[in-house]
């Protein structure tokens, strides 16, 4: 029997466990399972690692993205390009373990919104600037599209606040991105304060979040016409790319 997972905390809000196990049995998958592993501290992973030895691969989530690369024995070029990891594959040695570190975020969010680009979407604000808000921006500049990042607490050159949203940097970047856990389940009640009356009908709103599958993010840039897109194809994508890894 081989073990998967997914570490974060919390993980209430995660359909990884249900995605892969549902996909372990319609396929007739047999000799796996996965399973969620709630760490209230990363250092909590060696501990997890060596307890279960049938463990092969793990997917991380927040807020673990960043602070695991200090566990890693080697992380892919995109992945260190990115400075975020959130698919890791588990080697056994005689002497121990070795653990190599990937991103399948950035191909996942990259080829889920990819259908929907026009050719005047050149331009993108991210909001938030953990570890998924990297691989997005990552994904977008290497199709040459530029990105700002909007923070509450802006610590970089091109960072702004949300107060700094006016309206020709909305003409200019016409997909936003929300990064932030705002509006997942439970707290769905709120939503990143942008300036919705602004959006048009050439904006794309692309929410990381997929529980619920339509939050207020969405639902307001669908009222001012905007396109809307979700999380859930982005999951099954990123899910689909680290099954590829763990199973080679």
């Amino acid at each position: 029997m081989k073990g998967f997972g997914l570490i974060g905390y919390p993980l209430s809000h995660s359909f990884s466990r249900k995605y892969f196990n549902d996909k372990f049995r319609k396929e007739q998958i047999t000799g796996y399972y996965y399973e969620n592993f709630p760490l209230t501290s990363i250092d909590g992973l060696p501990g997890l690692i060596s307890g279960r030895p049938e463990l092969a691969g793990l997917n991380v989530t927040i807020p673990y993205k960043e602070k695991i690369l200090p566990f890693l024995h080697h992380i892919d070029n995109d992945a260190a390009a990115i400075g975020a990891v959130n698919t890791i594959k588990i080697f056994r040695e005689a002497s121990g373990y070795y653990i190599e570190g990937y991103n399948t975020d950035a191909y996942g969010f990259y080829n889920s919104i990819s259908p929907y680009l026009k050719e005047y979407h050149r331009g993108a604000l991210i909001l938030g600037t953990g570890g998924s808000s990297k691989a997005v921006a990552y994904a977008l500049k290497k199709n040459n599209i530029k990105v700002i990042f909007v923070s509450r607490k802006p610590y970089h050159d091109n960072h702004i606040s949300y107060e700094g949203l006016t309206e020709n940097i909305l003409k200019e970047h016409q997909i936003i991105v929300n990064a932030t856990p705002m509006g997942m389940f439970p707290e769905v009640s709120s939503f990143p304060d942008i300036p919705y009356n602004q959006l048009t009908e050439k904006h794309i709103l692309f929410d990381l979040v997929y529980n619920p599958s339509e939050t207020l993010f969405l639902k307001k840039g669908k009222n001012a016409g905007a396109v809307v897109i979700n999380g859930l194809d982005m999951l099954h994508l990123q899910a689909e790319r680290s099954w590829e890894i763990w199973k080679v």
